[in-house]
């Protein structure tokens, strides 16, 4: 049954994969879901399922498309959701008490999970960093000229596009260093969801909102953020790693949010509030919540207010 079920997985993780060379906004919702099935197939019949399913999928993306492609599968979708399933569930005993691996340093390991996922993608694209570099310059300015073109922006007379997207392809590695962050929590939550209405999640339900991330993700935001300034791929790492950790503090400012409002006669309003703004003013809702989970780690606000304890799951 294992077998089959890693087989499945991996088959279907690779079709999710590959529809998004068609370029169609479906397809990259698709792929953005590519994750799932090695996240359910390791929470739910253990992680040797989700190595089967690595494998399988690897196979099957180098067969149909290319062994770069196989490649860049197993290092962008496949190992990554492995791993962190894998962590997920860890648990040790502690005088006849199980205690599960926390939310909060599964976040860090989603975030730094993030940062080698994006070199690693950057490698596989090539080993030279100012051709790695031209192409992401490429790709801005192809966008920017697409929504110039489709009147969704305007620039200035004298800003000259090549010019801006040289500028601007140092922060590409930031953005895919939090998005990916955003996919893979996602793509956990909601397979973890689907293995516990079946009835194989081996792990009890945790209460999400008290998920806080460890002190020590502030000294490496502080890290990230000075290798960010450094050249070539480890300038890259740097950079995805500052996003990374910054959606992580996302994930933790909106879990105050839940944590704190219980209970609360405005908890309802205030979340679909929040979440609404989250669709149409991300620019502007992220970093404040960013910053909320970032003061949440530094201070301590949980402990300063007499929140009500956890309910049982």
């Amino acid at each position: 049954m294992l077998p089959i079920v890693g087989i499945g997985a991996g088959l279907v993780a690779a079709l999710l994969f590959a529809v998004v060379i068609t370029g169609s906004p479906l397809a990259a919702l698709l792929y953005s879901a590519a994750p799932l099935p090695i996240f359910i197939a390791a929470l739910g019949w253990n992680h040797r399922a989700g190595l089967v399913a690595i494998a399988a999928g690897t196979l099957a993306v180098a067969v149909a498309l290319s062994l770069t492609a196989g490649v860049g599968f197993a290092v962008i979708i496949a190992v990554p959701a492995w791993w962190i399933a894998y962590l997920a569930l860890l648990a040790r005993d502690e005088a006849g008490t199980v205690e599960w691996y926390p939310l909060g340093r599964l976040l860090l390991w989603i975030a730094g999970t993030a940062a080698l996922v994006t070199v690693g993608s950057a490698l596989v694209m090539t080993t030279d960093y100012e051709a790695y570099r031209s192409v992401i310059a490429r790709i801005i300015e192809n966008l920017l000229t697409e929504m110039v073109r489709a009147k969704l922006i305007a620039l200035p007379a004298d800003v000259r596009l090549p010019e801006l997207a040289q500028s601007l392809a140092p922060a590409v590695p930031v953005g895919i260093g939090a998005s990916f962050v955003t996919t893979i929590t996602a793509n956990l939550w909601i397979a973890a969801k689907a293995v516990r209405i079946s009835g194989r999640l081996p792990r009890p339900w945790p209460f999400i909102p008290a998920t806080t991330l460890p002190r020590q993700a502030l000294l490496l935001l502080v890290l990230a953020m000075v290798t960010a300034s450094l050249g070539g791929f480890v300038g890259v790492a740097g950079a995805a790693m500052t996003g990374a950790l910054l959606a992580a503090f996302m994930f933790s400012g909106l879990a105050l949010l839940h944590d704190a409002s219980r209970g609360k006669a405005w908890r309802t309003p205030m979340l679909v509030s929040v979440y609404v703004a989250l669709i149409v003013m991300q620019a502007v809702l992220t970093p404040l919540l960013a910053l909320a989970g970032l003061l949440d780690t530094l201070l301590g606000l949980r402990k300063r207010v007499a929140l009500p304890p956890p309910p049982n799951a």
